[in-house]
C-alpha cells in the first residue's frame, strides 16, 4: 500500500481501478445496464462532476489559502510559489475549467436541453431549465474569466511572461480580483445546478 500512495499516479491509478471495480459489481448486482442514453448520460457527468471538483476545489484553494497567507511568507521563500507550486496549480485550474464547461455542454446537449438552458428556459416552462441555465450561463462566465483574464494576468505576475515590475503589479491584482470574482459566482453557480438536478 505503501508503494501505492507515495506515487500520486499510482494512488490516482488504482482510484480508477477501484472505481471501475464498483462500477463492475454495481453492473452486475443490477442484472446490468443498458448502454443507451442514460447510460452514457450518468458517465458523463460523472466525469463533469469529477473535473468540476477539481476546478472549483483549485479556486478556493487560491482564494482560501494561497493569496491570504502570501503576505506571511518571507520574501525569499515566495520563489518556491510562484516558480513552482503555482504555475502547477494553474495548468489543472484552467484545464479543468476547460473539461468541466465542455463535458456540461456535451451532457446538456446529450440530455435535450442545451438550448432551453441556455434561454435560460424562457418560453420552455422555466423551472429546471432556467435554474440549469444559470448555472451553465455564471460556469461559462468563470471559464472565460479562467482563460481569457485571469491566466494571461498570472503568466504576466508569476514571470512565465516577462513584463516590468508595474505591469506585474498589476497584472496580479487583477488577476486576484477576478479570481475573487469567480469565488463570489461559485455558490450561486453550484446551487443552480444542484437545484436543477435535486428540485425539479
Amino acid at each position: 500500500m505503501n508503494k501505492i500512495l507515495t506515487s500520486l499516479p499510482k494512488t490516482i491509478h488504482t482510484s480508477i481501478a477501484i472505481s471501475i471495480l464498483l462500477f463492475l459489481g454495481l453492473f452486475f448486482n443490477n442484472e446490468g445496464f443498458d448502454f443507451d442514453r442514460i447510460f452514457w448520460s450518468w458517465l458523463l457527468r460523472y466525469f463533469h462532476v469529477v473535473v468540476a471538483i477539481m476546478w472549483i476545489g483549485l479556486l478556493w484553494y487560491f482564494n482560501f489559502v494561497q493569496i491570504p497567507n502570501m503576505p506571511k511568507i518571507p520574501d525569499e521563500q515566495k520563489p518556491a510559489i510562484g516558480k513552482v507550486i503555482a504555475p502547477a496549480a494553474l495548468f489543472y485550474f484552467r484545464w479543468a475549467a476547460f473539461a468541466t464547461i465542455l463535458s456540461g455542454l456535451i451532457l446538456a446537449w446529450l440530455n435535450g436541453y442545451l438550448y432551453d438552458a441556455l434561454i435560460l428556459g424562457i418560453g420552455s416552462g422555466g423551472g429546471k431549465n432556467t435554474a440549469i441555465g444559470i448555472g451553465m450561463w455564471l460556469g461559462l462566465i468563470m471559464a472565460f474569466n479562467v482563460w481569457f483574464i485571469i491566466w494571461p494576468n498570472q503568466k504576466r505576475a508569476l514571470g512565465i511572461v516577462e513584463s516590468d515590475p508595474d505591469t506585474k503589479a498589476k497584472s496580479a491584482k487583477t488577476a486576484m480580483l477576478i479570481s475573487r470574482t469567480n469565488t463570489l459566482f461559485s455558490l450561486p453557480m453550484l446551487l443552480s445546478m444542484v437545484a436543477a438536478q435535486n428540485l425539479y
